[in-house]
């Protein structure tokens, strides 16, 4: 009987994960990301929004990093609203603030892939930040307005999420 004790202690000593006897505790962050409905969800939102205020447009929604997550284009929209949209979310997620707020930082001009017009929205819910969408096609305010009916659109399931 000793013997079947002594052996799961031993087990359970080493199978026990090293936190358990560890005093500090192993430095990480917790990232939230999107789920990628609630990605194309916000596209969906803000392409319909523009469309009932009469606008051709695409919208283009990126995580923290400024990778593409979700796009859909009105198929009558121009060509250049593609790459637009995705450079003003990019702009948008990596300088996490409005592209409107950016315009005058005539320092990120020439920066890679940063578009400084209005029409890109960072998404953040709760304190949480989870990356950039934007709108082209429209005038850059009417984009703007857009894009935040995107995120407008998933507020409410965002801001009760785990």
């Amino acid at each position: 009987m000793k013997s079947i004790n002594i052996i799961l202690i031993l087990a359970i000593l080493f199978f026990a994960p090293v936190e358990v006897f560890s005093k500090e505790k192993i430095p990480t962050v917790q990232l939230r990301v999107l789920a990628s409905h609630i990605a194309h969800k916000i596209v969906s939102a803000a392409v319909e929004d523009c469309s009932q205020r009469g606008y051709l447009v695409s919208a283009a929604v990126v995580d923290r990093n400024g990778n593409l997550a979700a796009f859909l284009r009105n198929p009558l929209s121009g060509p250049h609203t593609i790459k637009v949209s995705q450079r003003k979310a990019f702009s948008s997620a990596t300088l996490r603030a409005k592209t409107s707020q950016m315009a005058a930082r005539s320092d990120l001009s020439f920066a890679p892939d940063i578009l400084l017009i209005v029409g890109g929205v960072p998404i953040q819910f709760v304190g949480n930040f989870y990356g950039g969408v934007a709108v082209a096609g429209a005038k850059p305010e009417i984009d703007e307005l857009c894009a935040q009916a995107g995120i407008d659109a998933v507020a409410e399931i965002m801001e009760f999420a785990d």
